[in-house]
């Protein structure tokens, strides 16, 4: 594995950035890190203290390390944070079997985890990251000490309607449909449609965030590979709904070990508020945390809330781990 330094500007709230630029908020930097197959950028913020645990958060369809900025800021005294772009997404580049499965991009994390020697770490994932990051759990739970998942993307009877179009994009063919429907937009336009979908109360974002997201919506739309990234993903969850015994999300969410915290939004449109329960039940030992305000990306809209929940899980269960070391010394 090798690691190097990206360039970028200093602050979010600068102008935005031409196409192909990395963008860096303040006080985050980036590196880029080359395994067997593919090359991940990796969005660390210095701790505020040197032996804080590690951390890593993984974003959602059409998202990137990004999303994660409000919240790893609010959890810089606690813990030692990374943000991954998933292969394809962000600045990483597209993996080179183009597999974007659940399966393979898990397998991405996991590589990414044994490289660096990280492990265990306390694990976010949202949406697509959700999913990813259930299976990390329930196939290495060596590298996960607690789990936090925020709308995850896991399997339902009943797709919300406004989940639909996503959906569309699995199917052979649609992308340039889809595409064509999407031309003749602005990045404005789209970058709108997007934030409506996913934010539970879309006024709630600054104008240099928003600015900031039609500037990262522009690069996107510039990569000759975004909607291959788009649709092979959105296909991937699509065939891990339909997986049966060992490999269906749902055995793998009851085959978790870590202490889990699940955040669902009551404003969610693409994965339904219903799920909260059936996600409760299914991760043992589970804590639930709801937010009737939220859409899909709790983090990004109330990162106050998500974070003292998340310490809240960090704190019992440094005491349980404590408590267990103590018993295994006597």
């Amino acid at each position: 594995m090798s690691s190097t330094e990206l360039p970028g500007v200093r602050s979010a709230a600068e102008l935005p950035s031409p196409v192909g630029a990395v963008r860096v908020a303040e006080g985050e930097r980036l590196r880029s890190v080359a395994l067997p197959g593919l090359t991940l950028t990796v969005r660390s913020r210095p701790p505020a203290r040197r032996g804080l645990p590690p951390a890593l958060f993984v974003h959602g369809l059409g998202g990137s390390s990004l999303n994660w900025s409000a919240l790893m800021g609010q959890l810089e005294d606690a813990v030692d944070g990374e943000a991954v772009d998933l292969p394809g997404f962000g600045d990483s580049a597209p993996p080179a079997d183009r597999d974007y499965s659940v399966t393979a991009l898990a397998r991405a994390v996991i590589r990414h985890l044994d490289a660096a020697g990280r492990g265990p770490v306390h694990l976010f994932g949202n949406s697509l990251g959700g999913a990813v990051s259930t299976r990390v759990a329930a196939v290495r739970p060596d590298l996960v000490r607690t789990l936090t998942l925020i709308s995850p993307a896991l399997p339902e009877l009943r797709v919300q309607r406004t989940a639909v179009p996503t959906a569309l994009l699995a199917v052979p063919g649609a992308v340039s449909v889809v595409s064509r429907m999407f031309r003749d937009l602005t990045a404005e336009q789209r970058t709108r449609g997007v934030m409506g979908l996913c934010y539970g109360d879309p006024s709630r974002v600054t104008p240099e965030g928003f600015r900031d997201a039609v500037a990262e919506m522009e690069r996107r739309m510039a990569l000759p590979y975004f909607w291959e990234a788009m649709s092979r993903s959105s296909r991937g969850i699509v065939d891990a709904y339909t997986l049966g015994g060992q490999h269906g999300l749902w055995r793998q969410a009851q085959r978790v070990l870590a202490p889990t915290l699940l955040v669902y939004g009551g404003r969610d449109r693409l994965v339904s508020y219903r799920m909260a329960r059936k996600a409760a039940a299914a991760f043992r030992g589970s804590r639930l945390l709801t937010l009737p305000e939220a859409g899909h990306v709790a983090m990004m809209e109330y990162p106050d809330l998500v974070a003292a929940a998340f310490l809240d899980l960090l704190r019992d269960d440094r005491t349980g781990h404590e408590l267990h070391t103590g018993e295994d010394r006597g």
